[in-house]
């Protein structure tokens, strides 16, 4: 017997972050101050892709840096991790993993470069979405927690509608392989406007044990990390949200059509917002909205999907 069976439970389980935006959005603040809470003794590994900019926090974060040089394969990101969980990483944070998608080598410009030579889509992405997939692969292997800062992007998408040019806006898109972000723990997408703060009504995953851990009106800090590695080895998350992810109070009072109104906004930014919208809805709900989710928020989240896709 190769199989050996134990009572279930949660001890030492590693995390994976994401913290999307724009430049000045607070993503790599956001990052240091959530690994100080997770890792108080400073086992911490940063690998920078941005040209050595993670060195501006120095000063006021305990850490060890690895400068990381084109080409950003996703082989590249594998021996990273693996480098840094070697040497004793309790949390390993990658700024900016944007470029595993669309930086030199990444993995856009490698299915480009083998378009260029001839391979003809989708063949040409048959090679980069292997190594992605192998990338993958290492990330749930990994027993260090990781927090991945990402660029994003205000997507829109132009339509002949009436016979009439029609610009639809389609939100902030993380700048990422899509499928990405449904294999994180939790992900937050942070703007320029209010630097660190989560908005809850942009693309997000927050589970229900860990809506507590997080709020809309303060910026992710040391007590949200702190709070993440106590559940992670295995103790209580507190009960009490500070915030619900879909409005400032009352949401658990919301009807099943005004639920139904939020399921319909959080599809037209993908699956990934859905599916997270969807964990927020009461159990007494589901069973009235889920003909709704089925024939058309899935529908439009994998239309908004598909207009996120390469071509």
């Amino acid at each position: 017997m190769t199989f050996q069976f134990a009572p279930a439970k949660r001890e030492q389980v590693s995390l994976l972050i994401a913290l999307a935006g724009a430049s000045g959005s607070g993503k790599t603040y956001s990052a240091l101050r959530l690994a100080r809470g997770m890792s108080p003794d400073g086992k911490i590994m940063f690998i920078d892709t941005e040209a050595r900019r993670g060195l501006h926090y120095a000063e006021h974060f305990k850490f060890m840096h690895a400068d990381m040089r084109p080409p950003f394969t996703p082989a590249r990101f594998v021996e990273g991790i693996q480098s840094a969980e070697a040497a004793g990483a309790e949390v390993v944070i990658i700024d900016s993993f944007s470029h595993e998608y669309d930086g030199v080598g990444g993995i856009m410009d490698w299915a480009d470069r083998l378009a260029s030579e001839g391979v003809k889509s989708p063949g040409n992405w048959k090679e980069p979405k292997g190594a992605h997939k192998k990338l993958m692969n290492a990330l749930l292997q990994c027993r260090a927690s990781i927090i991945f800062c990402l660029r994003a992007d205000e997507k829109i998408e132009i339509l002949r509608e009436n016979n009439k040019t029609v610009v639809r806006p389609l939100g902030w898109m993380p700048i990422c392989e899509k499928r990405f972000m449904f294999e994180m723990t939790a992900s937050f997408t942070l703007t320029p406007d209010r630097p660190g703060i989560p908005h809850f009504d942009l693309p997000h995953k927050l589970q229900q044990q860990h809506r507590s851990m997080f709020s809309d009106r303060e910026p992710i800090g040391e007590e949200s990390g702190r709070l993440l590695a106590t559940w992670a080895a295995g103790g209580e998350a507190p009960d009490a949200p500070t915030s619900s992810p879909v409005a400032a109070s009352g949401a658990e009072e919301l009807s099943a059509a005004e639920w139904d109104i939020e399921l319909g906004k959080a599809a037209e930014q993908g699956n990934v917002s859905l599916v997270a919208m969807w964990e927020q809805i009461p159990r007494e709900h589901k069973p009235t909205l889920k003909a709704a989710l089925d024939r058309r928020h899935k529908l439009t989240a994998a239309e908004a999907d598909r207009a996120k896709a390469p071509a």
